[in-house]
């Protein structure tokens, strides 16, 4: 049976203690196409129960909880099904299973955190903001995870003085820091008005950019082991005009 919920946590772990018992079950709260002979149920959100088995899969593996949020911010399309895979294993075993990698399930979700966690990482550094014409700083990005509130508090301890947006572009919500509280809202576009200053730096960073670089000895190889390609259009050294949102 295919086990659809809403995407939550609350509906992930309801869904969870339904399915536990179904060997082939399948949970996922994303389109997908039933495989023949496979029926739909659509799972309502139940958080006396889920509470219940967050508590209880807590005191089979305290880091578990941990795992389960990075595995439903992952970008993968199984990603639920694997998490849902994980967990009930944990719960069937009574204990930690992160070391037992032998397991197929294991491995792939312990390959899967650690992608979440590596470009948590890769941001950090990866990020370019804008200062707009009000003096808040803005960046968007099109990370693979959902990560943008993860990241958000690197970033406030870096500039405690300045407002700033974190706009993923790619699930149309942003990360904001007021300079004084953090929210996550929902964000489709930006109409963004940059300073002049930002205009100047970006044509100098643009200008210098163009005198170093070497027509013949463009080394892509080498830039994409640097930077990966995926996060190019979001450089101003990479583009004609700031990116089209």
């Amino acid at each position: 049976m295919v086990y659809v919920f809403d995407g939550t946590k609350i509906g992930f772990l309801t869904a969870l203690l339904i399915a536990f018992s179904d060997p082939v079950a399948i949970v996922t709260s994303k389109q997908t196409q039933i495989p023949l002979g496979m029926t739909v149920m659509q799972v309502h959100n139940d958080p006396v129960r889920a509470k219940k088995a967050e508590e209880r899969l807590f005191s089979f593996d305290p880091d578990c909880l941990f795992d389960l949020d990075r595995l439903l911010r992952s970008g993968m399309q199984n990603n639920e099904q694997l998490a849902f895979r994980y967990l009930r294993f944990i719960a069937q075993e009574k204990r930690p299973v992160s070391k037992r990698l032998a397991n197929p399930d294991v491995f792939a979700a312990v390959e899967c955190i650690k992608k979440v966690g590596l470009e948590i990482h890769k941001m950090h550094g990866f990020i370019r903001f804008m200062e707009t014409a009000s003096g808040a700083l803005y960046a968007p990005f099109s990370p693979d995870n959902d990560i943008c509130d993860l990241i958000l508090p690197h970033f406030r301890a870096r500039l405690p003085q300045f407002p700033f947006v974190l706009h993923d572009v790619k699930r149309k919500k942003a990360a904001v820091y007021d300079g004084t509280s953090t929210f996550v809202a929902p964000l489709a576009q930006a109409d963004v008005l940059l300073s002049a200053d930002e205009l100047g730096w970006q044509s100098l960073w643009k200008e210098y950019y163009g005198a170093v670089n070497i027509p013949s000895r463009k080394r892509l190889k080498q830039m994409r082991g640097y930077m990966p390609q995926r996060y190019w259009k979001f450089l101003p050294e990479r583009q004609e005009s700031p990116p089209d949102l």
